[in-house]
C-alpha cells in the first residue's frame, strides 16, 4: 500500500493561485505504475473528481468545473503528483484529496472514486471574496 501526503493548501483571495503537491512513499512501490488523481470535498457535500493522470503523465482529465483553470502534472522522479491551482474562487474552497490506483494501464486516467485504493489526509484550500 502507498501512503500519500499532501501540502501546498491554504488561505487565498478569490483569482488567486495555489499549488498543491502529493508526495507518495511506501516499502516497495513503483510511483509510475500508479495512475493519479485529485478529489475535493466542500462542508456538506460529497466527495468530487477534480482531476486525474495517467501513469505516464501524457494523459489527463479534468471536471467541467475547473477545466481550463488546473493542470495535474506528475513527477515520476520525485514520486510526486500536482495540482496548480488558477483562477481560484470561492466555490473551489474545500479539502483536497490525491489518490493512487496501482498497476493501473498506461493510457487510461480514472475519474471515480472506486477506482483508486489509497487515499491521502487531505489538505484544505479556502478562497476569500
Amino acid at each position: 500500500q502507498v501512503q500519500l501526503v499532501e501540502s501546498g493548501g491554504g488561505l487565498v483571495q478569490d483569482g488567486g493561485s495555489l499549488r498543491l503537491s502529493c508526495a507518495a512513499s511506501g516499502r516497495t512501490f513503483s510511483f509510475s505504475s500508479y495512475a493519479m488523481g485529485w478529489f475535493r470535498q466542500a462542508p456538506g457535500k460529497e466527495r468530487e473528481f477534480v482531476a486525474a493522470i495517467a501513469r505516464s503523465g501524457g494523459l489527463t482529465r479534468y471536471s467541467d468545473s475547473v477545466k481550463g483553470r488546473f493542470t495535474i502534472s506528475r513527477d515520476n522522479a520525485k514520486n510526486t503528483v500536482y495540482l496548480q491551482m488558477n483562477s481560484l474562487k470561492p466555490e473551489d474552497a474545500a479539502v483536497y484529496y490525491c489518490a493512487a490506483r496501482p498497476l493501473a494501464t498506461a493510457t487510461m486516467v480514472h475519474t471515480m472514486e472506486y477506482d483508486y485504493n489509497s487515499w491521502g489526509q487531505g489538505t484544505q484550500v479556502t478562497v476569500s471574496s
